[in-house]
């Protein structure tokens, strides 16, 4: 071996011994300071934090769990979790609605809503649920604050320390009044639609544009001077719903994000400052629709509804309109906290082309239709605008031996060339109890059976191209453009069985909150006569003794005859939607 082969045997030797005492030095270093997370965890330093602060009138909290200490460095050194950035809050009368820049997932369970009071005292309180909002924000709900608690409400992971509000931008603790705040925008053309309480609250009516603004802000930081102000004159306005121009730049940078809000303007031409706004556009979603556009592609027939905890009921009213001929579905989820979700998951895993569009806003329902209106415009040449217990039927094909499937497709289908029909009316029957105490088992369709003798009021299908620019609508149809008319079903041909008025244990939960904007709440004494209550039944959610027979006057069971030919399994007599009784 020759002397220079020595030295490099050596010199080898000692970077291997180098490297193994460094990384021996390591692990000596994360050992220590594991034990120094332990220590901190544990009771004694509990004891002594409240031996050295017994004379503050401070919250103590509760000490940290090993466990919850390695989630938090996890979270530190290998980036699972996104920086919580709360960047908008808005008070609702029942909960407190935060808004976060970054996206974490639906249902995350370890997060916690920290409260700050007028004396430095620091609470916690566990979040009541989570959700992805759009594609960059997410948004938590959090309990209202306690008396003498700040509504400026931090979040964090559950086990991180628990710090005391420190002084932070202006922005980044603001709090928003639901009665006054743009809370949604969305691109449509040239124009964007913003979805605005506070300011057109008029029903039924649409308002002077000239008296309303847009306000568009680059940027997100006042306080830093980096914001850069558009402001555009509106050309629409209608209850919620103002529209306006679309400034250039968004057009020529879709990386761009805008802040959306609303000036109004009074009669002697003076303008108010833009309510406050937790709505966002983003330069994509104009290029996203452009494509849709240019594909030409479209959906013959689509359904968009706004609900609330109706997941059992959901999988019978899509897997039976899908038959008559429904292409796509836009759900609404309106604070659903009965798992409606992966009920959904699961329908779009069949092959039912759903999509769940978290809608956080209370008394919206109107302003949601004209919102899913925009967005299906680009994907569907017909939408129908009808909920969950809503079910259209066509007693002349059953009477006549003519096949049922796609028959709701084949009927708009046939106006698709007119191009002076907007809009598809069709008349309702109201189903009561039939004489059940519990829900049926195998649906509705099949388990209601005894309605009223008369129709009442109708359900829309229309064409969103055809709509006026306002978006004005009454739930039940919208506003169509001048020269444009629509066209009412004869009973005989079609029909939509409302199952408005079911068992006792599904019909109460009316009495939580109604969802239409101008539509009084159950348990408000102002409007008892209205077609919108049941009626004779009050303010109160107390079942009357005889409901189970109420609102029977018809026997009908042509729908019913009708599912079970074409849906029951010949052998077991299930039906497809009973999923969870075929696997038992």
């Amino acid at each position: 071996m020759t002397e220079y082969e020595k030295k490099r045997k050596v010199r080898n030797k000692q970077q291997l011994k180098a490297q193994f005492l460094s990384q021996r030095y390591l692990i000596v270093c994360f050992c220590c300071f594991f034990v120094l997370l332990f220590f901190l965890s544990s009771d004694r330093i509990s004891t002594l934090s409240v031996r050295s602060d017994s004379l503050k009138p401070s919250l103590r909290v509760p000490a940290l769990s090993v466990l919850s200490s390695m989630d938090s460095i996890q979270r530190s050194f290998h980036g699972r979790f996104p920086p919580l950035r709360v960047e908008d809050r808005v008070q609702f009368p029942d909960h407190l609605l935060l808004i976060l820049s970054t996206r974490i997932g639906k249902g995350e369970k370890n997060l916690i809503c920290v409260y700050h009071g007028v004396k430095e005292e620091t609470l916690v309180l566990p979040s009541i649920s989570t959700d992805v909002f759009d594609q960059f924000r997410s948004i938590v709900r959090c309990p209202n604050a306690p008396s003498n608690y700040s509504s400026s409400v931090d979040l964090q992971f559950r086990g991180d320390l628990v710090k005391k509000k420190k002084k932070m931008m202006k922005q980044s603790s603001r709090v928003h009044n639901w009665e006054k705040v743009g809370y949604e925008a969305v691109i449509d053309g040239d124009t964007v639609v913003v979805f605005v309480k506070g300011l057109t609250r008029r029903p039924h009516k649409e308002s002077d544009p000239s008296y309303y603004k847009c306000q568009f802000k680059i940027g997100d930081s006042e306080e830093k001077g980096d914001v850069e102000v558009l402001v555009t004159q509106a050309v629409s306005a209608a209850q919620e719903v103002v529209r306006c121009v679309l400034p250039e730049s968004l057009k020529l940078n879709p990386e761009m994000m805008f802040r959306v809000s609303v000036i109004h303007i009074d009669p002697r031409g003076r303008s108010t400052p833009a309510l406050p706004s937790v709505a966002r556009i983003y330069g994509s979603d104009s290029i996203e629709k452009k494509e849709k556009k240019k594909s030409g592609v479209k959906h013959e027939l689509c359904v968009c509804t706004m609900l609330w905890n109706q997941a059992p009921f959901l999988r019978e009213w899509i897997m039976y309109h899908s038959w008559l001929g429904v292409e796509r579905w836009f759900i609404y989820d309106n604070n659903s906290d009965d798992g409606i979700e992966d009920e959904i998951e699961l329908l779009t895993s069949e092959k039912y082309n759903v999509s769940r569009h978290v809608w956080p806003w209370i008394k919206t329902q109107e302003a949601g239709f004209s919102h899913c209106a925009v967005r299906a415009k680009d994907e569907c040449n017909w939408v129908g605008f009808f909920d969950v217990d809503e079910f259209y039927y066509f007693p002349t094909h059953r009477s006549h031996g003519l096949p049922s499937k796609n028959a709701l497709k084949s009927l708009v289908s046939n106006y698709t060339s007119w191009d002076l029909v907007g809009e598809i009316r069709t008349e309702c029957h109201s189903y009561g109890p039939s004489g059940l105490t519990s829900v049926p088992s195998q649906g509705v369709t099949i388990g209601y059976t005894c309605r009223q003798a008369n129709p009442e009021r109708h359900k829309s299908i229309i064409r969103p191209e055809l709509l006026t620019s306002s978006l004005l609508n009454e739930v039940h149809h919208f506003q169509l453009r001048e020269g444009i008319g629509h066209m009412s079903l004869v009973e005989s041909v079609a029909v939509v069985n409302h199952y408005k008025y079911q068992v006792w244990e599904t019909f109460k939960a009316k009495f939580y909150r109604r969802v239409a904007t101008y539509v009084v709440d159950w348990q408000e004494n102002q409007n008892q006569g209205s077609k919108d209550r049941a009626p004779g039944l009050g303010t109160e959610a107390i079942e009357p003794r005889d409901w189970k027979r109420r609102f029977c006057e018809v026997w009908d069971t042509g729908l019913k005859d009708l599912v079970l030919t074409n849906f029951a399994d010949q052998v077991t007599g299930y039906l497809p939607w009973q999923r969870q009784q075929q696997q038992e």
